[in-house]
């Protein structure tokens, strides 16, 4: 299972109403930690997806929802359950660490 793209219009639908876990990867193209930590999470969402839904979201070409949220840095994982923000994790980390945290999280 790959991670699915979020947008500002899907939001509502793909992650506050999922009957599942949400983890949501605010990221831009041009920022090199998010592409370090892009391949990671497919990783897990492969070995994790019975479990968890992970998103990506765009912060350029989606704004609304990551301004709502006061996103200032990225990249910036936010677990949501049903429906509300329950854990969070600013940076980049190597993935056991991501695994961890959020294995712990759920």
């Amino acid at each position: 299972m790959a991670t699915t793209a979020v947008t500002d219009a899907s939001f509502k639908s793909d992650v506050l109403e999922s009957d599942k876990p949400v983890l949501v990867d605010f990221w831009a193209d041009w920022c090199g930690p998010c592409k370090m930590i892009a391949p990671a999470l497919e990783e897990l969402s492969d070995e994790l997806g019975d479990k968890v839904t992970i998103a990506k979201m765009d912060i350029m070409e989606n704004p609304d929802v990551p301004g709502a949220m006061g996103v200032q840095s990225i990249p910036y994982l936010v677990l949501f359950k049903n429906g509300e923000p329950a854990a969070q994790m600013r940076g980049a980390a190597p993935k056991g660490q991501l695994k961890q945290w959020l294995e712990g999280a759920l």
